[in-house]
């Protein structure tokens, strides 16, 4: 793998040498968009709505739209002033207890690894079991392409995990979506739910039991359509049902949730 990122982590006198590596490699099968007569790839323009002609790369400028709808433009010089300063080190600010951190924060993972040398591989991994003898979560900031991040820095497996935090004015209010009124519940209804959860728990979880059931079935079409496979589309017929009582769709769920468990 290569890195995101080269630098150090700084806490107190302490400079520790390190690399960031992405933890995450998504798996997403891309769609082109299609003319539906000719089934050809449909291409974009840089179109100006003023002129009415197409402009080139070259023409073009970042602007801010302001409230009298005129734009402030932003040119290269600008934007290369008001660029933060890369750093080469994630300066720790404080450390939290991990159950401050809101799990609504939380935005892209890299692993940390420390550099080659014996000492910086000591302190690295001295750092590490002291945060995790004390189960803290280091809090830090840095600057990576162009961006100053919020980060979190804890202890995983026989390395350090960096996530990015989201600031807080960039999370939604829930005010936004309303209030919901809490109704009184039905006891027998939420003795049944916490019936039917109890039957569903599992004491750890395991991931690999889950996959992408919509990807795996189109690359298996993909495939067969390329080795000219023809692919018969089939409708299903739904049933529609009338709709169960709370208690009624609880009792049947518990009973099938105990079968499919066994």
């Amino acid at each position: 793998m290569k890195p995101s990122w080269k630098g150090s982590i700084t806490f107190g006198l302490v400079d520790i040498n390190i690399e960031l590596y992405s933890a995450i490699a998504p798996h997403i099968i891309g769609f082109k968009l299609l003319h539906s007569t000719c089934l050809k790839p449909i291409s974009y323009q840089r179109w100006c709505t003023h002129c009415k002609k197409e402009v080139s790369w070259a023409e073009i400028e970042k602007g801010i739209r302001l409230k009298d709808g005129t734009y402030f433009v932003m040119t290269q010089a600008n934007i290369k002033k008001l660029k933060p300063t890369r750093t080469t080190n994630i300066a720790i600010a404080e450390f939290v207890d991990p159950s401050s951190l809101d799990p609504i924060l939380f935005n892209e993972h890299y692993y940390i690894t420390p550099s080659m040398t014996a000492y910086q591989q000591y302190a690295f991994l001295l750092f590490a079991h002291a945060m995790a003898d004390l189960n803290k979560v280091a809090i830090g900031q840095f600057v990576m392409r162009d961006k100053e991040y919020l980060v979190a820095i804890r202890p995983y497996k026989n390395i350090l995990l960096l996530t990015t935090l989201n600031y807080s004015y960039e999370i939604k209010k829930l005010a936004q979506l309303g209030e919901l009124t809490i109704p009184k519940f039905n006891p027998k209804e939420l003795k049944l739910a916490g019936q039917l959860i109890t039957s569903m728990s599992h004491k750890t979880f395991d991931i690999n039991k889950y996959k992408d059931t919509f990807a795996q079935e189109l690359v298996k079409k993909i495939s067969r359509l390329e080795k000219g496979i023809i692919i018969s589309s089939e409708k299903k017929k739904i049933k529609k049902n009338t709709e169960p009582s709370m208690l009624e769709a609880l009792k049947k769920s518990i009973k099938y949730a105990k079968k499919n468990k066994s």
